[in-house]
């Protein structure tokens, strides 16, 4: 399936398979070839114009759910289905992806469409990170494409059925560099009755760390732990119960601070913005998204600020996202000890999306794509150019 190029690419041809079969010989012929391919998902994370590539090969084409067993906690979808399908069809049993998946279009201005194979080629999160893991702690398998156009199954529909080398989480963050997945089987969880979010004024980035500090070492299952400007954010989930005690236990542990308590509608919509990053959507900066110990956030975002531009913290402190006008050596510079990567470019010249590798790690992944995509023709310069 050819079709002529309409987003504006470099290439002239864009090809998107309508099932496996399809999906492996047209990598099997481009290997033969040596044709470099962008891979993509929905098209919603990754630009053109920052891959390499002489065709554009998106799963959009892979849909559907292919099973889902409320009962077991499992559902298996194709690549190409929308994140959106997926999360109505948990919605109606009472479940949802643990991990929160962020919605990247009003950050980057980006037209597509969510797909989860993109969600897990790119392990994307959003703020439950904190307590629930990241997204590859939720794959129980995986069906995938290698560079030769050979089909691999890895994995089962439970965690005790991954054995050996586990190829769902080695493929989850590649970018689609190791494979292009055309299936996924994943855990899933109750969706949480009810939450509510404490939010804590007038306080700065050390201030915030350490109320994140305090609050994520008690066992009162905080899954939400933010902050920007001068306000931090706790929140708490589960059954409404649940809840009332958590948030009441919290305002006791911080009884000399002044607590504003926001509901359930007013906390879902504060921690949706917080996830797609709404308070950067209306910027033309650069955005950055740094991960640190929690414990050198503040002086990493002193550092940041220092460049002009504003930071905000998820995850604890563990998650610094930066918006501004500094260079990509002056960002990753301030970030040292940390691991900056470029969200959206901005106005900065070309620049590596994601920061260099230390000497070991740069040999060992470099070895890991020869041996998924011996001829190099994946999403050639994303991770090494």
């Amino acid at each position: 399936m050819l079709l002529k190029t309409c987003d504006g690419g470099n290439a002239s041809n864009f090809t998107a398979p309508g099932d496996e079969s399809e999906l492996a010989a047209f990598v099997e012929e481009s290997y033969a070839r040596r044709r470099a391919l962008h891979i993509a998902g929905g098209g919603t994370r990754v630009r053109w114009a920052e891959v390499g590539g002489d065709f554009l090969l998106t799963a959009r084409g892979l849909g559907g759910i292919v099973t889902y067993e409320p009962g077991e906690l499992t559902l298996i979808a194709r690549a190409g289905t929308p994140v959106e399908e997926i999360e109505q069809t948990l919605a109606a049993q009472g479940q949802a992806l643990a991990f929160e998946p962020m919605d990247h279009r009003l950050l980057l201005g980006s037209s597509g469409t969510p797909t989860i194979g993109g969600v897990v080629s790119a392990n994307v999160c959003g703020p439950r990170r904190v307590q629930a893991g990241a997204c590859r702690d939720y794959i129980l398998g995986v069906r995938f494409v290698d560079g030769k156009g050979r089909i691999i199954k890895n994995g089962g529909r439970v965690m005790k059925n991954v054995t050996g080398l586990n190829l769902g989480r080695l493929l989850c963050g590649s970018y689609g560099t190791l494979g292009i997945l055309s299936e996924v089987a994943l855990k899933t969880l109750p969706m949480a009755e009810s939450q509510q979010t404490l939010a804590f004024g007038g306080v700065s980035a050390a201030e915030a760390v350490e109320l994140f500090s305090a609050a994520l070492r008690t066992p009162f299952e905080v899954s939400g732990a933010a902050f920007r400007g001068a306000t931090a954010w706790l929140r708490v989930e589960g059954f409404s119960r649940q809840v009332e005690y958590r948030r009441e236990r919290l305002i006791t542990l911080f009884r000399d601070r002044k607590i504003d308590i926001y509901g359930e509608e007013e906390s879902r919509s504060l921690w949706r913005g917080l996830r797609d990053l709404h308070h950067f959507a209306g910027t033309s900066d650069a955005v950055w998204r740094i991960f640190v110990k929690p414990t050198d956030a503040p002086a990493v975002v002193a550092a940041l600020q220092a460049l002009g531009g504003d930071a905000s913290l998820d995850w604890g402190g563990g998650l610094i996202w930066y918006c501004g006008s500094g260079d990509a050596v002056s960002v990753r510079k301030a970030a040292e000890g940390g691991q900056a990567t470029l969200v959206r470019g901005g106005a900065l010249p070309a620049s590596p999306i994601f920061p260099p590798e230390p000497k070991g790690i740069a040999y060992l992944s470099a070895a890991l794509r020869k041996t998924f995509d011996p001829a190099g023709i994946f999403n050639p310069g994303l991770v090494d150019g």
